[in-house]
């Protein structure tokens, strides 16, 4: 069979490229430069958008620009085609090569990637506003999203806590309104120009209920002022909800992640002898999970006294069994 090592050579290319381009690759020192020098390119893509902002610097560095924005396209388009490619080589991401693909497609991390080049492409078939195109651009910082494990943890929240957070959106949704359609009735005669209409009373009412409140329209009458003290109360309580939902899943996300690290020091001081490729896959481990490393360190050391412990069946020191 001629054909078998040339494949065999293309699904070892395939599986090393899928290798440096996963984030966190664990011990692959060439992945993380990949994705060292793709962050420094987000990064400088932010700061180009930024600066071309500026009439006289885009002016007189205009040639620098256009040049920068040339070679980050053919970077992050280089790399959504990797990605695609080699993700046929991906476990659990579908059964077969073409499933992964679609998997991937699907995927937010995909959708991601796309953002980062689909306004000049978008913009070669539509005629767009270059102002407009360079805050499209802007769009490139989600990437960060998938180097950054902070950001990638708020997708964890948001996506542990879906059901409840569209609830407090549609509670907040439905409390503009109303207290847009209240405070309209009780201000569209005395201001018929700031509560012009139900549409015009909900900017109030947004600023009010997020306890914002800016200030450029407020209540004349006296109806007006005992609702928009109701709703300012209302409001502090809806802000809330959210802000509890998102405190409440990192506080389940980092928690469930400690016990995970702590099974995987358990196993490792297993034998009694925490080893070096044991130790820097720990460390890789608690770096992937967000866990800091002090509190990684605490973890591995309490799952070695827990060892030293069982071997004795007793404490060393004062005698006592271990229970």
């Amino acid at each position: 069979m001629p054909n078998v090592q040339p494949m065999q050579a293309l699904h070892r290319i395939r599986r090393r490229t899928w290798a440096i381009l996963e984030v966190g690759a664990q011990g692959d020192s060439f992945s993380r430069t990949v994705d060292l020098l793709i962050l420094a390119l987000v990064f400088g893509n932010v700061v180009a958008v930024i600066a071309s902002s500026v009439p006289f610097i885009d002016a007189e560095h205009q040639t620098l620009f256009i040049g920068f924005e040339r070679l980050s396209l053919a970077i992050f388009s280089s790399e959504f085609l990797l990605r695609l490619w080699s993700v046929a080589s991906a476990e659990s991401m579908g059964v077969t090569p073409a499933q992964r693909r679609l998997n991937y497609l699907r995927s937010p991390m995909a959708i991601v990637d796309l953002l980062a080049i689909a306004p000049f492409y978008l913009s070669a078939f539509v005629d767009m506003d270059l102002r407009m195109l360079r805050i499209l651009r802007l769009l490139r910082i989600v990437k960060l999203t998938r180097y950054s494990a902070a950001l990638h943890r708020l997708w964890e929240v948001y996506h542990l806590q879906r059901a409840a957070l569209t609830a407090s959106f549609m509670v907040m949704s439905v409390a503009i309104i109303l207290s847009a359609s209240a405070v309209y009735v009780a201000e569209h005669e005395a201001q018929p120009t700031a509560f012009a209409s139900i549409p015009h009373a909900m900017w109030w009412a947004i600023c009010t209920l997020t306890t914002v409140g800016y200030g450029d329209v407020t209540p004349v009458t006296n109806l007006g002022k005992v609702l928009a003290a109701g709703i300012q109360l209302v409001g502090i309580a809806i802000v809330a909800i959210p802000t509890s939902l998102f405190a409440s899943g990192f506080a389940h996300i980092m928690t469930r992640n400690e016990h995970r690290l702590e099974q995987e020091a358990r196993e490792a001081a297993a034998d009694g002898v925490v080893t070096q490729a044991e130790a820097h896959h720990y460390s890789d481990l608690a770096a992937q999970l967000g866990v800091e490393p002090e509190i990684a360190e605490e973890i591995i050391l309490a799952a070695q006294k827990r060892q030293v412990l069982a071997d004795f069946g007793s404490c060393p020191h004062c005698g006592k069994s271990v229970d």
